[in-house]
């Protein structure tokens, strides 16, 4: 099976503390099934996938996604902006700035 999306979680682990950040300590597992249940509420589980990737080197922004195949890279810190990013980008293809990673 293709997808058209491919959707990359981090959900790297590091030390409490670690200067870096962790998205695994910003609810990054919950994000990924959250965005699963995106996928299968839009009727896309044929199109798009969610996987959990190791660290995507942007924890300060945490938790860190990445969208492919456009390369896209935002940061979440809730359900809405899960919601907003299926409903945006991958229905749509709109790209939501406001979610955006600074590169």
């Amino acid at each position: 099976m293709r997808f058209t999306y491919h959707i990359f979680i981090c959900t790297n682990q590091r030390p409490n503390g670690d200067p870096r950040g962790c998205c695994a300590n910003n609810d990054s597992e919950h994000f990924r099934d959250f965005f699963k249940q995106e996928i299968d509420r839009l009727g896309l589980k044929e199109k798009v996938r969610a996987n959990k990737a190791g660290c995507l080197d942007h924890c300060m922004y945490g938790p860190a996604v990445v969208v492919y195949p456009d390369g896209v890279w935002y940061w979440v810190g809730s359900e809405n902006d899960v919601t907003e990013i299926m409903e945006s980008h991958i229905v749509k293809g709109k790209v939501v700035e406001r979610l955006l990673i600074p590169g």
